[in-house]
């Protein structure tokens, strides 16, 4: 029988989860929340659609560039201090963002805020490791993922919802009670831990590292919008950013004291866990980017709908979350994982099988079954990662854990957008070849009365459409081949000894 816990460190224990999950919820919010807003602020500041498309990419790009750096922080100032100024920092230049009066403002001040909101996630992840002891971090890490996961699929529903009824400046400026509160939180809740004794700066291997990073991430976030390599833009980031990251890696091999600790790599459950991390993350904001155009766009849903159709996945992720955190340490970790790739494979093959006539019931019902089978990934996936790394570098293995996540949530948004684009302009080459006067199928075919140019119109629309459904189906039947894939790699992870032996 487990020893009894003091009320008043359960207590703690409570308010701390709160405060940190309102940090992750803030961060994974804003990384979509202003997305359906960019009509509106595009039209508000006079932008064209690439200009405003750098509101986005700003907050992407400084998030990613500076994610690494914050197990460096940690380790230098602390847990609390570096949270607590992330929070202050991200929370006022949200308010100069909803402030701000020309698009040039609005870019600086959002990439600002993925600046400071860069360590949000892991060192919210490394208090909540260091809050709980091992044998309850399942639980711990099944509350904490509800916000990772939440963020991405409420973002657009809130956003277009806060757009509507207020205007988009009320897409950052909602983020305002939200930092006050865990801000006093983590100054009132968290200890100052730090992680391991405080090392030299690596300059150089922080510079090529983030120059890798940003330029892959311009590269995967413009490159549909500049036909990838037909585009010198595109040709050039790649390059950069390969030539960048090969420097890096022969730096951090090398140097005595690189950026990223070679020890980190040496942990077999940290770089296989980190590989599942990118792909999970690819599931889950893919299909959360993907599902909103394919209501909106295809089947005519306006945006409070579409919310409300697919706000059930993260009821599904909640109760498999709750579900989980009973069963670790009870069933293999690797299992449950396993388990969970499976009902996201089998309800990724039913949207396989959608049409335009798929019915509200049907898309709810598969939603909830993605969301729980999602929800029984992560907490496991982020025990057994984490299970064999020691205590020092858990902060930097977090940093890293989360630039994956990310990276693998922007690739498959990239290859997944741009193979939607080419799939869907092949699709209706093909339909628009056949259906001809002179093919049987053609609805008039013999009669010898031409149609006139409405009725035409409507059936190049209706053909558009069936041409982007089929690439819909195929981007689903791309993730479900990924999902099943994943499973028989699973047993490539350790169990650890502390919670098998629970």
């Amino acid at each position: 029988m487990a020893p009894a816990v003091d009320p008043a460190v359960l207590r703690r224990r409570r308010l701390i989860t709160f405060t940190v999950m309102a940090a992750t919820i803030m961060h994974a919010l804003d990384g979509t929340i202003a997305n359906v807003a960019l009509p509106s602020i595009q039209g508000s500041l006079s932008a064209t659609q690439e200009q405003v498309s750098w509101v986005v990419t700003s907050y992407i790009v400084a998030s990613a560039i500076l994610t690494p750096l914050a197990g460096f922080c940690a380790m230098r100032f602390g847990l609390r201090r570096t949270l607590a100024t992330c929070v202050i920092g991200f929370t006022i230049v949200s308010m100069m963002c909803g402030a701000a009066q020309t698009l040039d403002q609005l870019v600086l001040f959002r990439a600002l805020q993925g600046g400071f909101g860069a360590a949000l996630v892991p060192v919210s992840q490394a208090i909540m490791m260091d809050t709980y002891p091992r044998e309850e971090q399942g639980k711990a890490m099944a509350m904490w993922g509800v916000g990772t996961m939440l963020g991405p699929i409420a973002g657009p529903s809130l956003g277009g919802w806060l757009t509507d009824e207020l205007s988009w400046r009320w897409v950052f400026y909602v983020n305002l009670p939200v930092g006050i509160l865990c801000a006093i939180g983590i100054l009132a809740l968290v200890r100052d831990n730090v992680h391991g004794a405080p090392r030299r700066f690596d300059l150089l291997g922080f510079t090529l590292l983030a120059v890798a990073i940003g330029s892959f991430q311009l590269m995967l976030d413009r490159g549909h919008m500049l036909d990838w390599f037909d585009s010198v833009e595109i040709i050039g980031e790649t390059l950069v950013a390969a030539v960048a990251f090969a420097m890096f890696l022969i730096h951090m091999m090398t140097d005595r004291q690189p950026f990223l600790s070679r020890e980190l790599f040496r942990d077999r459950n940290l770089t296989v866990g980190l590989c599942f991390t990118a792909l999970a993350g690819l599931v889950l904001i893919v299909t959360a980017t993907l599902m909103p155009p394919f209501l909106q766009q295809l089947m005519g849903y306006p945006v409070f709908t579409t919310g409300v159709v697919l706000a059930p996945r993260g009821a599904g992720m909640m109760v498999s979350m709750m579900l989980v955190s009973r069963l670790i340490g009870i069933v293999d970790a690797r299992i449950l994982i396993g388990l969970g790739f499976g009902l996201a494979a089998a309800s990724l093959y039913d949207m396989t099988l959608f049409n335009l006539n798929v019915s509200e019931s049907r898309i709810v019902w598969n939603g909830v079954l993605l969301g729980f089978g999602l929800g029984l990934v992560f907490p496991p996936l982020t025990v057994l990662t984490f299970a064999t790394l020691p205590q020092r570098l858990r902060t930097e293995g977090a940093a890293v854990n989360a630039l994956l996540r990310n990276l693998g949530a922007s690739i498959g948004i990239a290859v997944l957008v741009s193979m939607l684009a080419s799939n869907t302009q092949q699709n209706r080459a093909d339909m628009v070849e056949k259906f001809t006067p002179w093919h049987p199928g053609w609805p008039m075919a013999g009669s010898g009365v031409s149609l006139d140019p409405t009725q035409l119109a409507i059936w190049d629309g209706e053909i558009t459409r069936q041409a982007a459904l089929i690439g819909y189906l195929n981007d689903f039947r791309v993730m479900m081949i990924c999902s099943l894939v994943l499973i028989p790699l699973l047993f490539l992870m350790r169990r650890p000894p502390l919670i098998a032996g629970r």
